[in-house]
């Protein structure tokens, strides 16, 4: 069976579970997505650290299109999109989205490799001991560019929707935790956008990359991850519904940074 093939498979396994924990624990499926493409990307195609990174990431984000897109007309629809934070935060996510994906493709894979291990672990941490509470200070336009613009760089160097990192940011500067839910969703969408569009043009002058890729993005991968995660993300929120999730967040916090610690070790 061809590479591409096996990687496809594999990638619908992948999003089986990305979909259910997303829509269980509200995670993005980055964490999971950028090291288990990374651990095939290398012992399928014999791709290196330095080509595998970027690839795995801009594989990852392209995935989010897709999701992102289905979660932001959700919240859409609920009323959760608050203009005002969606337009400032969203200019921001959307800079920093644009710079974050062309410093991923410019700096070395192993850099890469391990600036995503530390990050999974920061997150991973903020996960188990989260306690989002408003601060003194309220949301304005600088506040919010700057809020999007961090957002926006940290999650195209991780591929990543960035709702972990901005929910509790927004809630910190008294947005409401509806409209802060919302423009996640609604970031997650714009970071995917303009990050997988930055890593398409930036792999074009790249060398070494496999066959069946745009750019930084292989598209088996994506299609494989799309195909099944658009189904169990539903399944997932329903038993989120049901479920007392903490236990299982906290197990998966102590996965990732295992994963991270490995990763950090070395993935080839």
């Amino acid at each position: 069976m061809e590479p591409y093939s096996l990687i496809f498979l594999w990638c619908l396994g992948i999003g089986l579970v990305v979909g259910l924990l997303a829509g269980m624990l509200g995670i993005g499926g980055g964490l999971i997505i950028v090291p288990a493409l990374s651990y095939l990307m290398v012992h399928f195609l014999g791709m290196n650290t330095d080509t595998v990174m970027p690839m795995a990431v801009a594989t990852s984000l392209s995935t989010i299109i897709f999701t992102g897109f289905s979660s932001a007309l959700a919240h859409h629809r609920l009323g959760n999109l608050s203009r005002f934070v969606v337009t400032w935060s969203g200019l921001g996510i959307a800079a920093g989205s644009v710079a974050g994906a062309y410093t991923a493709s410019a700096i070395s894979g192993h850099t890469l490799k391990n600036i995503f291990a530390v990050l999974v672990i920061l997150v991973a941490t903020q996960m188990v001991f989260q306690k989002s509470r408003p601060s003194g200070h309220k949301a304005n336009k600088p506040i919010l560019l700057s809020v999007g613009g961090g957002t926006g760089f940290i999650s195209a160097l991780m591929g990543i929707g960035g709702g972990a990192l901005l929910v509790p940011a927004l809630i910190w500067f008294q947005v409401n935790v509806r409209q802060a839910i919302g423009c996640a969703a609604f970031s997650g969408l714009v970071v995917a956008l303009f990050g997988t569009a930055s890593f398409i043009s930036a792999g074009f002058s790249a060398t070494g990359l496999p066959d069946n890729s745009i750019g930084y993005v292989y598209y088996p991968a994506t299609l494989g991850i799309v195909t099944t995660s658009v189904f169990t993300a539903n399944l997932g929120a329903k038993l989120g519904q049901k479920m007392n999730t903490d236990i299982l967040k906290k197990l998966l916090a102590g996965l990732l940074v295992l994963v991270s610690i490995r990763m950090i070790v070395g993935i080839e």
